[in-house]
């Protein structure tokens, strides 16, 4: 079975980038990585300042619905949604390229 990929875009003021990369760190350090079926996440921010996107890995959409559901998260969460706007989306890979990441 293949893991299923969240990529999360999160829109955001430029002075806002280094909270909202905060929150999403603490979310994930405290609680999101520890949920069942969490395989590995990645932040990243934009050059402009302008975006910050989670790459994530999960065993399947199920174990993501149940870290959802788990209410630890959601303070952090719901503080990162009063600074920017959100555009979810749940992949599965077509193709890998490459080797190791840098």
């Amino acid at each position: 079975m293949s893991p299923v990929i969240l990529i999360n875009v999160f829109t955001v003021a430029p002075a806002d980038q280094t909270r909202l990369v905060e929150l999403l760190t603490r979310a994930t350090e405290t609680s999101v990585q520890h949920a069942p079926g969490f395989l590995s996440a990645t932040l990243h921010r934009s050059l402009d300042g302008a975006k910050v996107t989670m790459y994530a890995q999960w065993r399947s959409a199920e174990d993501y619905q149940a870290m959802r559901a788990d209410p630890t998260p959601a303070p952090y969460l719901q503080e990162a949604l009063q600074i920017a706007t959100f555009e979810p989306g749940m992949y599965e890979v077509a193709e890998r390229f490459g080797g190791a990441e840098a």
